[in-house]
């Protein structure tokens, strides 16, 4: 049994070790930088293992299309990691000599493990490139759409969707976030292929996946090239994938994949990217994935609660609407489609996701993920390019990251004059609250017990979640506190109710000394039917080991 939880740290190679503080608006890579597989080092691999990491995902590292040829069909300047150009490849600006960049991505992937890392990588099985062509497959495979009949609209043979006509690109597109002239555009299609957001016409629009083109699963030919591709990748020692939009592919394939990868590495791990909360079951039972995003569910939720337009107590029905599967739900507050938090678009203030971190992470058995700046308290601020101001750290430019740049040169990862290794507050919480995390056998194996519902007739609970993990050596109380406190402080009193204690199997009618974990408050004494004042600042929360006295 692993006693440890699964933590995931998710980031971009592209812009984690980028150097250059001053950007251009839709710069190239010439003038805002590009991060390395070799920024990866020893140390910045150990500082990441330090906040608390068991997995890290690179994100953009299969070989996506950029502007050169046909910038029509890429959104960015650096281009979408989502529009593959060859699964059999690695990113050319990720190398330092792109002729042995394959090489750089192996000793990438043999340095963390050597931290004592995972590697997780995506799968984009939805859609490619609108000029996917493989140049690195390995001998005897065949390649995407090679022995397609173009003449047939969705034959069973082929691996892409033709349509009846030329593709026609949308006149008003920006692909750097800058002008464009529409007289530039020179890519040519024909028969116009289906657009990969299951786009069935040859006119998609700006606001379309207009830069890739949709998979055709109709016949087994293509499930077998997408084995392959995931057997390839998993030979290299990869530890996990991140599977892209699998709603939009069909169960089947995942029911007969997934067991097919797992019979040669079975301990690689799958994560679906899920959103519609009818169908999880459906993709951890015949879908064999191990965890599925629960965005539809504890994200939307937290959300909500964290801005304060929810209550708390919403919180308990996102578990009861996976209950059989909360271990296979995987939990974040942050990733790349995501607002962060410190920008004004949601929270306007990285505190206020603390409690909610808490929350995310050790409510159940299930991982956890954050995304690199969440922990610097990164708010993405004003547009960069292609993406425009939104809330989001850009998938598409060569950018920065401003305040995990800042936090790395402080560390001495990014070379800077002025190493201070200081942590910024923030990142100080992080590390405290994820290293628990992971290191705790109870949250990573222990059972879940909701207090919710003995406290529903208290008003101070609408801004707070309370729950226990407990297992038979260990039983914790987890209190986390969503509101702001009058007079710098905030009491909440929370009743455990006798039921709790016989479900820990604690003995009735003792009293127990409740002992904080993360901070330096005072031991509370309670006794089973008694209830226990809880004391808060802005956004804060409460960990209690219990003992009997």
């Amino acid at each position: 049994m692993n006693n440890k939880k699964v933590l995931i740290y998710q980031v971009f190679p592209r812009w984690f070790g980028n150097e250059v503080e001053q950007q251009v608006f839709a710069g190239t890579v010439e003038q805002n930088g590009v991060g390395k597989f070799n920024d990866f080092t020893d140390n910045a691999l150990q500082e990441i293992a330090a906040l608390g990491i068991t997995h890290i995902w690179y994100t953009g590292i299969l070989r996506h299309a950029t502007p050169e040829p046909y910038p029509e069909i890429v959104k960015g300047r650096a281009g979408s990691p989502y529009a593959v150009i060859d699964y059999y490849d690695v990113a050319v600006d990720l190398a330092e000599d792109i002729n042995r960049r394959m090489e750089e991505f192996e000793a990438l992937v043999e340095r963390t493990h050597r931290s004592g890392l995972k590697v997780i990588i995506d799968f984009v099985p939805n859609h490619v490139a609108r000029n996917y062509k493989s140049l690195q497959k390995p001998a005897g495979i065949h390649d995407l759409g090679e022995d397609d009949d173009p003449t047939q609209s969705s034959a069973v043979i082929n691996d892409f969707y033709y349509l009846q006509g030329d593709l026609v690109l949308p006149q008003n597109i920006q692909p750097y976030g800058l002008p464009f002239d529409a007289a530039e555009i020179r890519y040519i299609e024909s028969p116009a292929k289906a657009t990969g957001n299951d786009c069935f016409t040859t006119h998609p629009s700006v606001n379309d996946w207009y830069e890739t083109v949709k998979l055709n699963y109709a016949g087994t030919g293509l499930w077998q090239k997408m084995l392959d591709i995931l057997l390839f990748w998993a030979s290299k020692k990869i530890d996990g994938f991140r599977c892209d939009m699998v709603e939009m592919v069909p169960l089947e394939f995942w029911n007969w994949v997934i067991p097919k990868v797992k019979a040669q590495y079975p301990e690689v791990i799958f994560i679906a990217e899920t959103y519609n909360p009818q169908t999880y079951k459906d993709y951890v039972t015949i879908g064999h994935f191990d965890y599925l995003y629960n965005k539809g569910g504890l994200y939307d939720t937290l959300r909500e609660v964290i801005c304060g337009r929810r209550s708390t107590f919403e919180i308990t029905h996102c578990w009861q609407a996976v209950e059989g599967i909360c271990s296979h739900m995987l939990h974040f507050l942050e990733n790349h489609d995501e607002q962060r938090i410190a920008s004004h678009f949601f929270a306007g203030d990285p505190w206020k996701a603390l409690p909610a971190m808490l929350v995310s992470a050790a409510m159940h058995q299930g991982p956890a993920m954050i995304y690199a700046g969440q922990e610097t308290g990164e708010p993405a601020e004003g547009a960069v390019g292609f993406s425009g101001d939104d809330g989001r750290t850009s998938i598409f430019d060569y950018i920065n990251v401003p305040k995990l740049q800042r936090y790395l040169k402080s560390a001495g990862i990014i070379p800077s004059e002025d190493n201070g290794g200081v942590y910024p507050p923030i990142t100080a919480a992080y590390r405290q609250l994820l290293s628990f995390v992971r290191d705790s056998a109870t949250l990573a194996t222990g059972e879940f017990y909701d207090l919710m519902w003995a406290n529903i007739n208290r008003p101070e609970m609408e801004r707070c979640y309370a729950f226990l993990r407990y297992t038979s050596e260990e039983q914790l109380l987890i209190v986390a506190w969503f509101g702001t406190a009058r007079n710098n402080i905030a009491t909440v009193n929370l009743h455990i109710p006798q039921h709790a204690f016989t479900s820990m199997g604690l003995a009735a009618r003792c009293s127990y000394k409740l002992t904080p974990l993360l901070d330096t408050g005072k031991e509370v004494i309670m006794n089973i039917d008694n209830e226990l004042p809880v004391n808060f600042t802005d956004f804060t929360y409460k960990i209690y080991r219990f003992s009997k006295i």
